[in-house]
């Protein structure tokens, strides 16, 4: 299992993945916003979204857990 998490702490402004899509390395799976910058969170691996740890609106820190993301379902 490999969580995707913030960088930087953040507004989450997007949520581009559902749980249960197939993603890949550099897939974007949610928008953040910092200052009025927005900043994507992109998949480091391929896999299925097992799970969103967030909601729109919600303010994340820095390492906070965004998307889970199961290796072992990649195609």
């Amino acid at each position: 299992m490999h969580t995707a998490r913030a960088e930087i702490v953040s507004n989450v402004w997007k949520i581009v993945a559902r749980e249960g899509d197939q993603v890949g390395p550099g897939d974007t799976l949610a928008i953040l916003e910092s200052m009025k910058m927005e900043i994507p969170l992109v998949a480091q691996v391929g896999g299925h979204v097992s799970k969103i740890l967030v909601e729109l609106g919600q303010i994340v820190q820095e390492g906070d857990p965004v998307v889970e993301i199961d290796e072992t379902a990649s195609a």
